[in-house]
């Protein structure tokens, strides 16, 4: 399988950093008593930068496979890829 790149390993970090602070500010608001509305807005927040962090790691995944297949490297497999598409589904 292929390894994400370092640049871009730190811009998926980041993002999901950001994600665990929503779902602690999530887990806050609940503890507090919070209106409901307010806290599936903040879930939304956190639940859509997990996907964006996960097709990140899928377009690099797809980059390198096709940097790979140009040098002559192994291809990632078509399956492979659309079971980790659907996994975020």
């Amino acid at each position: 399988m292929t390894t994400i790149p370092a640049d871009e390993a730190k811009k998926i970090a980041n993002r999901l950093r950001r994600a665990q602070g929503q779902l602690g500010a999530v887990l806050t608001m609940i503890e507090d008593g919070r209106d409901c509305r307010d806290i599936v807005t903040q879930l939304s927040a956190a639940s859509s930068a997990i996907d964006r962090a996960g097709f990140a790691i899928i377009a690099s995944a797809l980059k390198e496979c096709l940097r790979d297949g140009e040098n002559g490297g192994d291809p990632v497999e078509v399956a492979d890829l659309e079971k980790l598409f659907l996994s975020l589904a």
